[in-house]
């Protein structure tokens, strides 16, 4: 007797560590994937990972947040980076010899190795981790690889957070462009190193391609701006996925005098800036019409008017009597090249034909236009007012963003949607930054399915098998798992249990309803189908009417619940994590600094 207690303790601490054992096994995020966990504001609290800030680096954290609820920046870190360990590291390697030799050469080969691409993917994944308790890491060891990579410190002064993204985009992007051309050369060369000549030219290339995007398409000019094309392998074919976050904007003047339209540059970017106009409340769209709208520009040099100045000129010249007959024919043969140069290509004038000096100026046009949408467009709005006889100051009009973004014209029509968001609370000199992600993870960082709120020994069906499948597969004539008459309902995404109403009603219901929509009724069945069923209508149509209605009912509850979800936001400020909404988040309209939309794929206009 004095033992019994003891052995029942025992068998009770048993049976807790077992069961304890199967929801860890089975279903290690059961209680933060599942829908029943959201219904806790604690559990939500504890949904995210938080980082510390010991010295200021709020500008930092709210970066790192928002780059880290991007799904398709993720998705190439982890591609990029798979991609390095299957061709080994001789491909992306200089030898230790070369480095010796060329001292500049510790730049292309931090590039090819990717080292800020790598401690990128590292802090994501820390930051996506659904932790069970309330947790805070540091950035402090990306800061390190960050420092390692540019040889230099990373100054807290001024503290922008544009600023940081910029670098750390530009970087990333700069070792995606090198190590693909180290892959391009290696694939030409057959050989499994780099020729240090090809590495130099291929860092020549990385370095104007930066250039390029620090001069973006709102602030290039006109004549100083570089065409820029996407790198391609050795057939001239874009074998890879490029940089998620890199754009192209094309830029296109027009004469208004003689309509001549030179070939537009090309500049890349990484950020998009737009300049917020000095009011009381403004709007995004506005920003964007700020960048692309038709501007006129005065005292413009446009290369064929400058060329048919000559050429009337010249001809003046020509017709001068006291010209010699040698004058003349070298004025004849001037203006053959003159024309000749009008028709084929007006930027490429004659070199051995002087041109008269002061050509007139014009008057042009310049548009500006996406020729490459990226998959992740991150946009800055730029609120500094700067004036000569003071110091900068913040400019704090509303900006009303939306969540759906369009942009393009008809046939290029795309649709982004805004999935992380960073705030600055404060004025100019001194703030804070606040992010915003949504509280949805995409495969495969989470667990799709769950045991449901009956727990692992529920009478409902498996994760991987949906309850609204079952009625489907009776006895059939045709081998399809259909009635000869049914006609299949849309294909849905399988359904947790716990989402299922199904799962909610007794075990009896659900064969009542298997025994009504199979295609031959069962002998104790007949004549309460018969009673029930009216009798000009078959019995495999209506179990197929029962179906249809079914996976209506059942599409239209995974709409609702998939819209709840996107409903959710983390606010993140440093280690403190809130619940937030949409309609908070897009209420932060006098303090929006950066802005992250993700394009929507035809696929997603499906499902939605």
């Amino acid at each position: 007797m004095p033992d019994k207690p003891l052995t029942i303790a025992t068998y009770a601490a048993g049976a807790s560590l077992a069961a304890i054992t199967l929801v860890y096994v089975f279903g290690p995020t059961f209680f933060l994937d599942d829908e029943s966990a959201n219904t806790s504001s604690n559990s939500r609290k504890k949904g995210v990972v938080g980082l510390s800030n010991p010295a200021n680096d709020c500008f930092i954290n709210s970066v790192l947040q928002a780059l880290a609820g991007l799904g398709d920046l993720r998705t190439y870190l982890i591609r990029e980076l798979h991609r390095r360990d299957l061709d080994g590291p001789e491909i992306y390697s200089i030898d230790a010899e070369k480095l010796k030799r060329e001292p500049t050469l510790w730049k292309i080969n931090g590039l090819q190795q990717g080292l800020v691409t790598k401690a990128l993917k590292d802090v994501l994944d820390s930051l996506n981790e659904r932790p069970l308790y309330k947790k805070t890491i540091s950035a402090r060891g990306f800061i390190l690889d960050l420092e390692k990579a540019f040889r230099t410190r990373i100054s807290r002064q001024q503290q922008d957070a544009q600023e940081f993204l910029q670098v750390v985009m530009e970087r990333v992007c700069e070792e995606y462009h090198a190590g693909k051309t180290a892959r391009r050369k290696a694939r030409t060369a057959h050989l499994p190193d780099i020729q240090a000549e090809d590495v130099v030219e291929a860092f020549k290339d990385v370095e104007r391609a930066s250039h390029q995007r620090s001069t973006d398409g709102a602030s290039a000019s006109l004549e100083d701006s570089q065409h820029t094309e996407k790198p391609s392998d050795e057939h001239g074919e874009d074998t890879e996925d490029g940089f998620p976050l890199e754009g192209r904007i094309e830029s296109q003047v027009e004469c208004l005098t003689c309509r001549f339209r030179p070939k537009p540059s090309v500049s890349s970017f990484v950020t998009l800036t737009l300049n917020v106009p000095y009011e009381t409340s403004t709007t995004l769209n506005k920003c964007f019409d700020g960048m692309l709208k038709i501007e006129y520009i005065d005292d413009y040099t446009c290369d064929k008017c400058r060329l048919q100045h000559a050429v009337e000129v010249k001809q003046r010249e020509l017709g001068l009597a006291r010209s010699s007959e040698a004058d003349k024919a070298q004025l004849k043969s001037e203006l053959s090249k003159i024309e000749d140069a009008i028709a084929d290509d007006p930027e490429k004038p004659p070199k051995d034909v002087r041109l008269p000096r002061n050509p007139p100026k014009r008057r042009i046009t310049r548009h500006m236009r996406f020729v490459h949408y990226p998959e992740v467009l991150a946009i800055h709005l730029s609120r500094s007012v700067f004036d000569p006889g003071s110091i900068s100051t913040k400019n704090m009009a509303k900006v009303s963003f939306p969540e759906t973004l369009s942009l393009g014209g008809i046939l290029d029509h795309k649709r982004y949607k805004l999935v992380a968001m960073v705030s600055h609370i404060g004025v100019h000199s001194s703030g804070h930054y606040e992010s915003f992600r949504r509280q949805l993870v995409n495969q495969p960082y989470s667990t799709p399915h769950s045991f449901g709120t009956d727990g692992v020994y529920s009478v409902s069906n498996t994760p991987g098998v949906s309850v609204t499948h079952s009625p489907r597969v009776s006895a059939d004539t045709n081998g399809s798992g259909l009635g000869p008459d049914e006609v299949p309902s849309p294909s849905l995404p399988p359904i947790s249990p716990s989402d299922s109403s199904l799962s909610s009603q007794p075990s009896t219901t659900s064969s009542q309803k298997n025994r009504s929509i199979t295609s031959a009724p069962r002998q104790s069945d007949t004549s309460r189908s018969t009673e029930i069923r009216p009798t000009n209508i078959p019995l495999q149509k209506t179990g197929s009417r029962l179906s249809k209605t079914q996976s209506i009912s059942e599409k239209m509850r995974l709409k609702r619940k998939v819209k709840s979800a996107e409903n959710r936001w983390w606010r993140i400020s440093d280690d403190k994590i809130k619940d937030s909404k949409t309609t908070e988040v897009l209420a932060q309209q006098k303090g929006v600094y950066l802005l992250f939309y993700t394009l929507v794929k035809p696929r997603d206009d499906l499902e939605q």
